[in-house]
């Protein structure tokens, strides 16, 4: 079950300036980012049968679940209950789709679900809600993360804790850098890591 403290709503979530900015710069970066998307659709049908788009329900504002989307980088992805996070030399994990995720290109589908509401440009990244369910019943804390929408990015990202969790401790500091995000947010701290998200995908040794 879902910490009680999910169902706390942060000032973050409910800024009018940074929902503005959300739409704003969701836009601009959908129509900068256009042909991207459409060589790596095609590159990705080329290379396997299935849909282009990956979508899986994840946990959001409140506790509350959505759909995310995401350039699908795997032969086949799991969903439902039982959810296996990508390993490092996944064999799932096409050509194409090795490329795109060590690029973060397969995130760029979530413009949309900042468009939608869904996602901000920066906040926690969202899990899938197997994966809510499973910490937030070893973690304490772990439904302050629900305070605010989930990320595109956050400071738990730029502070290299992107990827896969092998241990308990891994997904502790995980949300504790959403929580003092969401503690200490500001559209400043925003635009901060917005702009050091592009070095760390460059070159953050846990994409994958």
């Amino acid at each position: 079950m879902l910490c009680d403290a999910c169902c706390q709503t942060a000032r973050v979530a409910t800024d009018r300036v940074k929902r503005l900015f959300d739409v704003g710069g969701a836009t601009v970066l959908l129509a900068f980012f256009a042909p991207v998307l459409l060589l790596f659709s095609v590159l990705i049908r080329l290379e396997t049968r299935g849909p282009v788009l990956f979508r899986q329900i994840r946990g959001g504002l409140n506790g509350s679940s959505f759909t995310i989307y995401k350039l699908r980088s795997m032969r086949s992805e799991p969903g439902g209950a039982d959810v296996v996070q990508a390993r490092r030399d996944d064999e799932r994990i096409t050509r194409v789709g090795k490329f795109i995720r060590a690029a973060s290109i397969d995130e760029l589908p979530q413009l949309l679900n900042v468009l939608k509401g869904d996602m901000s440009l920066v906040g926690p990244r969202p899990h899938a809600r197997a994966h809510d369910t499973f910490y937030s019943a070893l973690i304490p804390s772990y439904g302050q993360r629900f305070q605010t929408r989930p990320g595109l990015t956050g400071l738990a990202q730029i502070k290299g804790l992107r990827g896969g969790t092998s241990n308990l401790e891994d997904m502790e500091q995980r949300v504790r850098a959403d929580i003092e995000y969401i503690h200490h947010w500001s559209l400043v701290s925003d635009l901060k890591i917005l702009l050091l998200t592009v070095p760390h995908i460059l070159f953050d040794k846990n994409a994958y």
